[in-house]
C-alpha cells in the first residue's frame, strides 16, 4: 500500500549489536544504543539539515530508511505527538547467508551474484500501538551510506489472536520485496513454526521456487497458495481451534540469503458449560442443611471464578460464601472442569419461602450463570392454603 512520505514517521529504535572480545570474536554480550529512523517512501534526496540528531542520540545512529511499500507509515507506528505510549522498534546488524534447510536450499543453488551482498545489511522489528501491528525488514545500505532500503518486510496484523474452539483460525502474515531489488523474482520460501513453553514444532513449510510442501505438514494447517504467490499472503489457515493451538506461531519468509519473521500469539478461549446438580432441588425445612454441587465443564484455559448467589421473593439478591472448590480435572481434548460445592444451612439464613439460587463461574471467554429454584416450607402451624399455594409455586 502506498502511502505519502509526509505521513511516515521518526522512529526512536534501539540499536542492538554484540560486543566485540578482545580477540576481535563475539563476546555474546550485547549494546545498545538509542537511533532514529526517518521513514520515507521514496528517496527525496533531502539535506541532512532535516536529520539533525536530538542531544541524547548520536549523529551515527541517526538513519533514513526507504519503504516503497509504505508498510513503516503505518498510523499504529506513527502516535500523535507527544503520546506517552510509543511502538517498538529494534535494529541489529544482519550477515546474509545460505540456509541448509531442505525447504529453502533450492534458492540459493545457483549462487547469486556477490556484488550484491557486498553491502551493510541491517534486521529490524517493530510493534505497533495495541498491538495492532508487527513488522520485521531486511534492509541494505551501500558501504558507507547511512541511506536504508527496505529490501524484504514481513507483516502481521494479528499479533494477539483469542478464539473458541472449534472455529476456523487465520493468523495473518504477508511479506513485500522490493522490486528493485535483484532478489525480486529469484523465489521465496515460508515456514510457520508453533512454540509453547519452550518446545516448538514445524507447521508447514513451503518451497516456492520448487512449488513444494515439505512432509511435516500438519494436519487442518494450510495457506492459500493463490494468494501466497499474487499477493505475498502467507496467513496460516487452522480449520479448527482445539485447545493445543494455544501458542505463539512464527511466521518465516526466505529469500535467497536473507530471512525475515514475525511472532503472533493464539489463546484459545473457552468458556465454561455450567449444570446444577441436583437440578430440582428437594423442598427444604427450616434448619436443614441443604448440598448442591455446580459443575463448570469443557473451559480453557483456567481459571474459573466461582461465586454463588440467591434472589428471594422479594427481588433482592445475597451472596452465599459457604462454599468450596474441587481441584480441576483435564479432559481428552485438554479443556479442564471444576466443581463448587454449596452448603446451605437454612436456619442461619433468613430465605423466607427460598428464592432463585444461581451458580456464576467468571472466566477470561466469558461469563455463565445458571439458575435452581429453592423451596422452604414454613414452620409446622403452616396452614393448608399457604401449603396448597406452596405446592402450586413448585409445580409452576
Amino acid at each position: 500500500s502506498e502511502a505519502c512520505s509526509s505521513s511516515c514517521p521518526v522512529l526512536e529504535c534501539w540499536f542492538v549489536q554484540e560486543k566485540a572480545g578482545r580477540g576481535g570474536g563475539l563476546t555474546g554480550a550485547t549494546t545498545q544504543e538509542k537511533s532514529l529512523l526517518h521513514i520515507r517512501t521514496e528517496a527525496d534526496g533531502q539535506n541532512d539539515e532535516s536529520q539533525r540528531a536530538p542531544k541524547d542520540i548520536n549523529p551515527e545512529r541517526v538513519y533514513s530508511v526507504i519503504d516503497p511499500a509504505g508498510t513503516l507509515c503505518h498510523r499504529s507506528l506513527n502516535p500523535p505527538r507527544g503520546s506517552v505510549t510509543k511502538p517498538q522498534c529494534e535494529i541489529n546488524p544482519f550477515l546474509p547467508q545460505p540456509s541448509s534447510l531442505d525447504w529453502v536450499s533450492s534458492l540459493t543453488e545457483s549462487g547469486l551474484s556477490p556484488v550484491y551482498l557486498q553491502a551493510e545489511w541491517f534486521s529490524s522489528a517493530f510493534q505497533g500501538l495495541n498491538e495492532q501491528l508487527g513488522i520485521s525488514t531486511i534492509t541494505r545500505t551501500p558501504t558507507g551510506s547511512k541511506e536504508h532500503s527496505v529490501i524484504l518486510s514481513v507483516t502481521t496484523k494479528t499479533v494477539s489472536v483469542k478464539s473458541r474452539l472449534g472455529e476456523p483460525v487465520q493468523l495473518d502474515c504477508g511479506f513485500w520485496i522490493n522490486p528493485s531489488s535483484p532478489l525480486y523474482g529469484a523465489g521465496f520460501a515460508v515456514e510457520w513454526r508453533y512454540q509453547f513453553r519452550g518446545r516448538g514444532r514445524l507447521i508447514l513449510a513451503y518451497d516456492g521456487k520448487t512449488d513444494r510442501l515439505a512432509d511435516t505438514q500438519e494436519e487442518g494447517a494450510t495457506l492459500d497458495f493463490e494468494a501466497l504467490h499474487e499477493k505475498g499472503n502467507a496467513s496460516l489457515l487452522l480449520q479448527e481451534a482445539k485447545v493445543l493451538h494455544s501458542g505463539t506461531y512464527i511466521c518465516t519468509v526466505y529469500l535467497p540469503h536473507l530471512l525475515a519473521q514475525v511472532a503472533l500469539d493464539l489463546e484459545i478461549e473457552e468458556p465454561p458449560s455450567l449444570s446444577i446438580h441436583p437440578s430440582t432441588l428437594p423442598l427444604a425445612v427450616p434448619g436443614q442443611t441443604i448440598n448442591v454441587q455446580c459443575e463448570a465443564s469443557g473451559f480453557a484455559p483456567l481459571p474459573v471464578e466461582f461465586s454463588w448467589e440467591i434472589k428471594g421473593a422479594d427481588g433482592k439478591s445475597k451472596t452465599l460464601d459457604s462454599f468450596s472448590v474441587t481441584g480441576h480435572r483435564q479432559a481428552w481434548d485438554r479443556t479442564f472442569s471444576q466443581t463448587s460445592r454449596l452448603e446451605i444451612d437454612t436456619s442461619k439464613l433468613d430465605l423466607g419461602r427460598g428464592g432463585e439460587l444461581t451458580c456464576v463461574a467468571a472466566h477470561a471467554g466469558g461469563t455463565r450463570r445458571t439458575s435452581v429454584t429453592l423451596n422452604v416450607i414454613g414452620n409446622v402451624k403452616q396452614t393448608w392454603k399457604t401449603r396448597k399455594q406452596t405446592a402450586q409455586f413448585m409445580l409452576s
